[in-house]
């Protein structure tokens, strides 16, 4: 009976023993047939590669978000596309109408960025893709999106020089102006966010589970902090000079209505819907995510905040920053309420009649008459 439990425990041993991996078998661990490599593969499969250990929800991250992604992308496309195509043709006269060529510029390359964020939330191709996304298309896809921030506060600060302060506009609305201002706020923006690129240089292999965060150097991590804040800054000085700029235009704009009122109820309601345009645009789209993103960002820095934290803030970033991808669909609107030339122009392309100036006062004055008339007898 002792023979026997003696050969069976040195047949259990010699089975162990062989199932251990030996030389160039490290990646194996002790059960036949099983490889850490899988187990690697089946961890990244059940953790979300933007939480880490936290799981997120699979039907939000791989699901609604892409698929909220692509409609974004189709229509942000079509809409910039045809937006470039009209301004083409619209000769750059005044510096907002420089400015706005920028946006239209930065909307569409923004929108390029899309598609590979679409692959990488849905694990679709191969695994660089997800590396791609890290180091080069969200970075690109911030850059172009601060730079339309940058220029709408540009276009806030012509509107309320040229109406405020038309006295002091001669240099500062040159074309000549307006384009070193654009080189500048190019050139700046990728000064602050290139880095973010280069020190995204950590080598990644197949088998690593990609976390864009794991793939920064130290310094790396430093600078996607430092040019966070940086960024988020650059969004409060323009969001609040806009408020500032448009409150002193709507002021300006009533205190002329009070000295002539001719013509002042059909500029007051035009003046008032540009800027209303603007800022519904600017609340909607951007003031959720910059309120969410330094959380955020310290939640990916720092050790301290728990999963459930991390979780949190993790949806409200993503749910936030495509209101501001959405953006993309928005500004067109924009284009056509503010700029009259891209009216015309599209106007023209599409055949279709546009209202000048002389047949709104000629059906405002029929409009009068026929009150005038209905008045008369009564």
């Amino acid at each position: 009976m002792g023979n026997k439990q003696h050969k069976i425990q040195d047949r259990v041993l010699s089975q162990w023993r062989k199932a251990q991996p030996r030389g160039n078998e490290k990646g194996k661990v002790g059960i036949p047939g099983h490889t850490f490599r899988s187990y690697q593969t089946m961890n990244a499969t059940s953790v979300p590669p933007a939480e880490g250990s936290c799981p997120s929800n699979a039907l939000i991250t791989k699901q609604i978000i892409p698929m909220l992604y692509f409609v974004v992308f189709v229509a942000g496309i079509l809409l910039n596309g045809m937006s470039g195509w009209v301004f083409f043709y619209v000769p750059s006269s005044k510096s907002f109408i420089v400015y706005l060529k920028n946006i239209v510029i930065a909307d569409f390359l923004m929108s390029l960025t899309f598609p590979f964020k679409i692959l990488g939330d849905l694990g679709l191709g191969l695994w660089q893709v997800k590396v791609f996304v890290c180091r080069v298309s969200a970075v690109l896809f911030y850059i172009n999106m601060y730079v339309s921030i940058v220029f709408f506060g540009l276009i806030g600060f012509d509107r309320y020089y040229k109406i405020v302060k038309p006295l002091l506009t001669s240099f500062i609305q040159s074309i000549s102006y307006s384009k070193l201002l654009s080189v500048l706020v190019w050139s700046l923006t990728l000064l602050i966010a290139l880095p973010n690129m280069i020190l995204t240089n950590r080598n990644v292999t197949e088998a690593t589970r990609v976390k864009c965060m794991d793939l920064k150097s130290d310094l790396g991590l430093k600078w996607h902090k430092a040019s966070s804040y940086i960024f988020v800054g650059i969004f409060w000085i323009v969001f609040l000079s806009l408020i500032i700029f448009y409150t002193a235009i709507t002021k300006k704009i009533f205190k002329s209505h009070f000295k002539s009122r001719k013509n002042s109820v059909s500029v007051k309601k035009k003046s008032s819907r540009n800027i209303f345009s603007i800022m519904f645009v600017f609340f909607i789209c951007f003031v959720p995510y910059h309120i969410a993103r330094i959380p955020y960002t310290q939640s990916q820095t720092e050790a301290h905040y728990s999963c459930q934290s991390k979780q949190i803030l993790f949806y409200v970033k993503e749910f936030s920053l495509l209101l501001s991808a959405a953006n993309v669909c928005l500004d067109p609107i924009i284009y056509f309420f503010l700029c009259q030339p891209f009216r015309e122009v599209l106007c023209k392309k599409l055949h279709i009649q546009l209202k000048t100036q002389h047949d709104s006062e000629t059906s405002k004055i029929k409009r009068e008459n026929i009150i005038q008339e209905s008045t008369d007898t009564l």
